[in-house]
């Protein structure tokens, strides 16, 4: 299972720190991922971590999110920046065996958590 957290309401320019947690699978096996879906759009790719720590992240963030995990802790977190209102929507963590920008390739998928950028 994986829980997010930290999501809330925040005006624009400012932070919040997400948080996913895993359990029930060996953590340190897997990439873990964070999607976004904004109100009536799709899904999108955020960001993702390997294993190992590499990174890659959405040219939409870069520059203002940044990924990283606590193997030690099972959790990943995601620490937004100068936050805009169109980063609103929902926040999805999600774990994959394998390295992707595609939410289909990852299998399990936190609850979700509500992220508002006011303006």
């Amino acid at each position: 299972q994986l829980q997010a957290s930290g999501g809330g309401l925040v005006q624009a320019g400012g932070s919040l720190r997400l948080s996913c947690t895993a359990s029930g699978r060996t953590y340190n096996d897997y990439n873990m991922g964070w999607f976004r879906q904004a109100p009536g759009k799709e899904r999108e790719f955020v960001a993702a971590i390997r294993r190992t720590g590499f990174t890659n992240t959405a040219d939409s963030v870069k520059g203002r999110f940044t990924i990283s995990r606590d193997n030690a802790k099972n959790t990943v977190y995601l620490q937004m920046n100068i936050l805009k209102p169109e980063d609103t929507g929902v926040y999805y963590c999600a774990s994959s065996i394998m390295w992707s920008e595609k939410s289909t390739r990852y299998d399990m998928w936190g609850q979700g958590t509500l992220v508002t950028v006011s303006s």
